[in-house]
């Protein structure tokens, strides 16, 4: 699929050969850069080929499997209200400890 949208795949730069001339360019840096893109190549083919495998594990799995791995609330569990509840009676306490030290010291 995206393989025939490429020009060049790492076989292909590694082979590339390039005509010298008298002030051309190093040539020994020139493979160095071309062996750097030869890694990125191969690093980018590896992560398209796992991205088209999880795509299809997606397509596989039903939307009803998602949702069904998702926790259900038990009713044993705190209801949110009598959490709030809690929380807004211990910062109640925190602001009178704190503040009312300060105010009685004034």
């Amino acid at each position: 699929m995206i393989n025939d949208k490429l020009n060049l795949d790492g076989k292909q730069i590694l082979e590339k050969d390039f005509k010298t001339s008298m002030r051309g360019y190093n040539q020994e840096d020139v493979d160095e850069f071309l062996d750097l893109i030869i890694q990125d190549y191969d690093v980018f083919n590896q992560e398209i080929e796992r991205l088209r495998q999880e795509n299809e594990r997606l397509k596989r799995t039903p939307a009803r499997e998602a949702t069904r791995s998702r926790p259900v609330q038990n009713e044993t569990q705190t209801p949110n209200h009598q959490v709030n509840y809690d929380v807004l009676k211990r910062l109640s306490n925190l602001e009178k400890a704190v503040f009312g030290k300060k105010y009685a010291d004034s």
